[in-house]
């Protein structure tokens, strides 16, 4: 199965769709640390993301009719600056919004499918309209706004389609829900509101993967059976207190006979997610671990306070005008703070060891703060890929039978 990747990154979602069985065909890109990062992983032979067909360059400037074959998917996570609807060609004004380019893409190539990701905020109530807007043009991509169209008339058009059950020319089933990825196994608080879709003549009936890890479960580990210290080889002397906040869920997890570990696993932690790496201020231990250098600089204050080890780390953040310390720093067990380091970072998002990053370490946390975690765009493409395994598997069948 084939796949073209837009916004590329430093390839989260692209090592995480290529993981569960995608090819690329295309895989485009603008910043050029992001770019180097591919490309340096790929001289290095990194498996991943050797054969790349990878493009530095503006998405909106890029041919996708040259691809040629049939295209199963199409993923990203388009940059956006949501508008109100209502500015007279407030769209045509920001050349921040990404998401008409990612609709042209998938209009030009027909996949089978798309998964596109984006910012949870993008679903708050005050962007309801901005964010029906675009569900509608995924849904009717070839419903193209016109020459001198305000933006509401276009929304108009799209409603008016979706309203009267239109499935003339290319339309697709379009689903969305906001995912945290510690529900699924990352080691981080990141939520992103997920967009998929299926071509609407292939009749493929799809839903999100259940979650597999919880708050309950670890809070179980740690708390009632204390098999989580066990594991990290922490004496009960040596053990922090538990979170005033999580007191209540605590004693009724101790009072009750269910056990949340029953229906998930433990969400993973900081300290879960750093097990194998050296203190970074230990260069003897750290120094051949690539991206694992030690950063100066980090203090708390109120509302700048980091990560404690014993949760998942808060979602990294990109920063616009540096990276804000507070999400990119953790609390060490002896109350002070420091900066991830790089490799730590990448661990919280799930990046394999070997995978190496190009640039300062501040931008390097920018190209993770905007990494959508590996392991969870794993788990959403593996799941789209069986609908489309199955899929060609019925087409198999119905071939030979005829």
């Amino acid at each position: 199965m084939n796949v073209v990747e837009l916004f590329a990154g430093a390839g989260g979602l692209g090592m995480g769709v290529s993981l569960a069985g995608f090819s690329p065909k295309a895989v485009i890109e603008w910043n050029r640390w992001a770019c180097d990062t591919v490309r340096e992983n790929a001289r290095r032979g990194y498996p991943l993301v050797g054969d790349w067909p990878l493009t530095e360059g503006d998405v909106r400037e890029f041919d996708f009719t040259d691809l040629g074959d049939e295209i199963d998917l199409v993923v990203g996570g388009p940059p956006c600056q949501p508008f109100p609807l209502g500015g007279k060609h407030r769209a045509d004004e920001d050349a921040r919004d990404m998401f008409p380019a990612t609709v042209r893409a998938i209009r030009q190539t027909r996949p089978r499918a798309f998964i596109v990701e984006n910012v949870r905020g993008l679903t708050r109530p005050a962007f309801a309209n901005y964010f029906q807007y675009v569900v509608l043009q995924l849904t009717f991509p070839e419903l193209v706004r016109r020459a001198g169209e305000e933006v509401l008339d276009h929304l108009a058009r799209l409603e008016q389609a979706k309203t009267s059950g239109q499935r003339r020319g290319l339309t697709y089933k379009v689903v969305h829900r906001v995912l945290n990825a510690a529900n699924y196994g990352v080691p981080q608080k990141r939520e992103r509101v997920f967009i998929v879709g299926f071509r609407a003549d292939l009749g493929v009936e799809w839903n999100f993967p259940d979650e597999t890890h919880s708050l309950d479960a670890l809070l179980e580990d740690q708390w009632v059976t204390g098999d989580y210290w066990d594991r990290h080889e922490i004496a009960t002397g040596d053990q922090p207190a538990a979170p005033s906040r999580l007191a209540g869920k605590i004693d009724a997890l101790r009072q009750s006979n269910l056990r949340p570990s029953a229906q998930h696993k433990p969400w993973k932690t900081v300290r879960d997610g750093l097990v194998g790496l050296p203190d970074p201020r230990d260069t003897a231990l750290s120094g051949a671990i690539h991206n694992h250098r030690f950063q100066q600089g980090a203090r708390a204050y109120p509302g700048h306070t980091g990560s404690p080890l014993d949760l998942p780390s808060k979602a990294l953040k990109a920063g616009v005008h540096g990276v804000p310390g507070g999400e990119n720093m953790m609390v060490m067990d002896d109350g002070n703070v420091r900066y991830f380091t790089a490799r730590e970072a990448a661990r919280m998002q799930t990046f394999p060891d070997g995978y190496v990053f190009h640039g300062a370490w501040s931008e390097i946390m920018r190209q993770l703060g905007n990494a959508v975690p590996v392991k969870l765009a794993h788990v959403v493409a593996s799941s789209v890929a069986v609908r489309l395994v199955e899929l060609a598997e019925r087409k198999l069948k119905s071939f030979l039978r005829a």
